[in-house]
């Protein structure tokens, strides 16, 4: 920027002669509209509008039943956790917390306790829960933070999955995949195996999960009477499978949380005015000097890939079971290799002013604080500090939530494998590219929204 609300393209001329663009004929055709202050500019291409189409299609009855399934704490072991604990509509399909507290804990959002007695948890979640919109997109082919679920048939059965070869065929799409795990994880659904027999089967074998899950689906006349109406090929409970659960769950995550009508969007489709001076500018340095797209690329702001960020480590972690201490080498622990250790996977950035904390483990409880991060992350991660960060308290975690981040060899790990350059930004800047990620957010929050009940009669969070 040469000042503030003043574009730094306006003030660059011989560069953009250079380019073989004169800055009139730049300043003219941005005012008629045809090409945006940054392609002026000459900065990396703004991405094309999102639309309906860019999604998988889904079939609204289906995704009714999932939005009741969402909801329900049937699906898990102690029938005390649903799906939307964790991923809330008034948590902008979030937790608002760093670490999840899943089985076993209490409340919601920062209210969210580790739980009672000896129903409380054994530990945190070990990462952020990941928030929920636009992943109906055709574009995704990977989830999850270390994108351990990928579009792959290696095993013969479309996914390259934690469950191998033991996933179910039949299933629509990616995210009905993705649904299943989360009801297979001791921390976040299934509890121990001493407290139910579906914690206990996922200790034998994965799959053996889930016709636990079926049966008590199956005994619930409602959803039996739904599946019936949806599918014509359900004639009573015993032709209901995990496959049906798993589509009706993704039907409804493809469905409920598409945010395509952000400010961003809206100027994306034509309207200049959507964007303020401060946001336009802010959307500027996220195309230019601030490199951001980069990694935030293409329509979904993302370009789906993996990088290493140095984010401190704190928390359980996804600790190998040959690891000689507690630590998260993200990406390499599904490829095995060395050159993805530390490496998560890009975000995407709509409504990334609502879904806070920030990082793969939450590191940073403010936007401001993730976006200096990115800025640089060594010295950054030298400055974290604990207190930083927000996690419900809990006595017999407070000496092992940080002992990864106390580890000096581990620390210098981290520092010595980042993949982006230093940037600098003076503060108003920073404001800028702030102004601008705010202006990322959708009016609609939800489709279907939360149900007030469900067929089980289990309480609904």
């Amino acid at each position: 920027m040469s000042g503030r609300g003043v574009p730094a393209w306006r003030s660059d001329v011989p560069r953009h002669l250079a380019a073989g663009r004169t800055l009139l004929a730049a300043a003219l055709l941005g005012l008629v509209g045809l090409v945006t202050p940054a392609e002026a500019a000459g900065l990396n291409p703004l991405p094309e509008p999102l639309r309906e189409v860019d999604f998988h299609a889904y079939d609204s009855r289906l995704a009714e039943i999932g939005r009741l399934l969402f909801y329900d704490p049937i699906l898990s072991g102690n029938r005390n956790i649903s799906c939307g604990t964790c991923h809330h509509h008034d948590l902008a399909s979030g937790d608002g917390l760093a670490l999840g507290v899943g089985e076993g804990g209490m409340g919601l959002g920062l209210k969210r306790t580790t739980g009672e007695g000896a129903d409380r948890i054994e530990k945190r979640v070990p990462r952020n829960a990941s928030a929920l919109f636009n992943l109906g997109a055709r574009e995704i082919r990977v989830l999850f933070h270390d994108g351990r679920l990928s579009i792959d048939d290696i095993f013969g059965n479309r996914f390259n999955s934690p469950a191998e070869e033991y996933l179910p065929e039949g299933l629509k799409g990616i995210l009905a995949a993705q649904a299943l795990f989360p009801l297979t994880s001791e921390t976040e659904m299934a509890g121990n195996p001493e407290e139910n027999k579906i914690a206990g089967a996922a200790y034998d074998r994965i799959d053996y999960v889930w016709p636990l899950l079926v049966e008590r689906v199956r005994g619930i006349a409602d959803y039996v009477d739904m599946f019936r109406q949806a599918d014509p090929e359900i004639g009573g409970p015993g032709d209901l499978s995990i496959v049906h659960i798993a589509n009706a769950l993704g039907d409804f995550i493809n469905s409920e949380w598409r945010s395509t009508d952000s400010a961003f969007d809206r100027y994306l489709a034509g309207d200049a005015a959507a964007l303020g001076p401060q946001a336009r500018a802010g959307m500027e340095l996220f195309y230019g000097k601030a490199q951001c797209a980069s990694c935030h690329s293409g329509t979904l702001m993302s370009d789906q890939e993996f990088h290493a960020l140095a984010l401190p480590h704190f928390g359980p972690g996804r600790t190998r079971r040959f690891d000689p201490y507690v630590r998260d080498v993200g990406r390499m622990a599904e490829s095995d290799r060395l050159k993805d250790a530390y490496s998560f996977r890009t975000p995407m950035l709509r409504n990334v002013a609502l879904t806070g904390p920030w990082g793969h483990n939450g590191a940073y409880a403010s936007l401001e604080g993730i976006v200096r991060h990115h800025l640089d992350p060594v010295a950054a991660l030298d400055d974290w500090t604990p207190e930083m960060v927000q996690l419900p308290p809990d006595e017999r975690f407070a000496r092992v939530d940080f002992i990864s981040f106390e580890d000096r060899r581990e620390r210098a790990r981290l520092g010595a494998r980042v993949d982006i350059d230093p940037v600098a930004l003076s503060d108003r800047e920073v404001s800028d590219l702030i102004a601008f990620l705010e202006a990322l957010t959708g009016e609609a929050q939800g489709r279907l929204g939360r149900p007030a009940r469900v067929p089980s009669g289990l309480p609904v969070d």
